[in-house]
Order: C-alpha cells, then structure tokens, then sequence
C-alpha cells in the first residue's frame, strides 16, 4: 500500500531528513496521488518532519494538514497533487532539472493505478526515456481500484509491465507490503544506466484489515466507532 512504500522512502531509503530540506542535493518524494495526504502526513510524523500532535487537525478549519498536499504549508511537501496525472510530469522536470545541475539526487514519484489512465503521465514516462533519467523511480501503486469501480471495469491498464517497458522504462515488480522487497527495489535503482525505473507495487487497498482490503466503498468511507475498534483490534494482534 501508499503507507508502506512512504515509510519505508522516508524512513529507510530516501536521503530527506527534518535538517537537509534546504539541501538542493537531498532526494525528492512527490506523491502525485495527493488524496493520500493522510498516509503522507503519519509518515512525516514518524520521520521526524512533523510533530505527531499535529495529525489531530487534518482537514479541520484552519489547519494546514488539508486534504491534498500543499508545499507553501508543509515543509518536505515538494509538489501541490491531487489532480491526478500531475506528479509524474512535475517529477521528470525535476530530474532533468538534477541532470542539468549535475545533482546526485533522485526523484521518486507515487502513482495510483487508477490515475495512469490519464494520458499526461505517459508522454512524461516518454520524456524520462528520451532523457535518459535513470535517477527517476516511479513507484505504481498497483491494488487495481480506484473510485467507484476498478481498473479493470473503468479503463483496464494490462498489461502495465508491458505498457511501462515499451515507453522506455526499465520495470521492476514487487510486493507493496512487503518492506525488505521495496528496499531491494530502491536500493538497486537504477536498474539500467540511463533508463528511469517504473516499480509495479502490487498491493491491497485497505490491507491488512479484513473488512477493508480489496473493498471499493473504503475508498472514501470513514470508519464508525465500532469499526474504528475492530482496526485497531485487528492491527494489534499482528504485533
């Protein structure tokens, strides 16, 4: 899922701490699934770039924890997201802009499946080949649903392996929830000198609840007392 991918860049992988955020040299993770924000902002607590007490505001009145990632308000946001299709494009230009500055940098960048259905990100995936951007990873997060319906019933992306490779990238599939493959998978991009990495992160939306995973309507559903209880009951005993 979203969450694993971000704590394991941020926590593990990615060069990006509470002290380097003016560093031009530190790495950049721009998550251009922005409704994910709240997946983001636990992470930034967890790693030391937000103060946990603040997760309590998201998306109250007044706070800057909105519901998609805004850069003016939340030091280490590097993209404002949320309309979908916008942060592959803005992570091409950033690591053509870290080859032209001749920066060790990488670029990562996160994807919903459900949003690679829009045209954008494959003329800049074309770009990332053209340009040789082997500091670009693209990180597909690959649970086949996406509002209302999924993939497969709204525009089907098979095979996405495929599609990837044939623009230029060089492909890597991995297990999302598994951390130990995701840093084999970062640690060993770039795969192929002068190809950008496309990661297919298959995953399960809602994992490891039971009454969430694969389940469309907890797109947008918002868990009631009870069900609050039984996550939480369910998240233990996996300890």
């Amino acid at each position: 899922s979203i969450i694993d991918v971000l704590a394991t860049l941020y926590l593990h992988e990615a060069n990006i701490t509470a002290d380097n955020l003016d560093d031009p040299d530190r790495d950049r993770v721009i998550l251009s699934k922005g409704h994910a924000a709240n997946a983001l902002y636990t992470t930034f607590a967890a790693a030391g770039l937000l103060e946990a007490a603040e997760l309590d505001t998201f998306v109250q009145p007044g706070s800057r924890l909105n519901g998609h990632p805004a850069r003016t308000k939340v030091p280490g946001v590097e993209a404002n997201t949320g309309p979908l299709g916008h942060g592959l494009p803005i992570a091409v230009g950033d690591a053509l802009a870290a080859k032209i500055d001749g920066s060790p940098r990488r670029v990562f960048v996160l994807t919903g499946d459900g949003e690679l259905q829009e045209g954008s990100n494959w003329e800049a995936l074309m770009a990332a080949a053209q340009f040789k951007l082997d500091n670009l990873i693209v990180v597909a997060d690959r649970n086949h649903l996406q509002q209302g319906a999924t993939t497969e019933d709204t525009n089907d992306l098979s095979p996405l392996d495929g599609k990837a490779r044939a623009f230029g990238a060089h492909v890597v599939d991995v297990d999302a929830h598994d951390h130990g493959a995701l840093l084999d998978a970062f640690g060993a991009a770039p795969v192929e000198p002068g190809r950008p990495t496309f990661i297919v992160a298959h995953s399960h939306k809602g994992h490891p609840i039971s009454f969430m995973s694969d389940s469309v309507p907890w797109h947008h559903k918002l868990p009631d007392e009870a069900q609050t209880a039984r996550a939480l009951t369910e998240l233990e005993a996996l300890k």
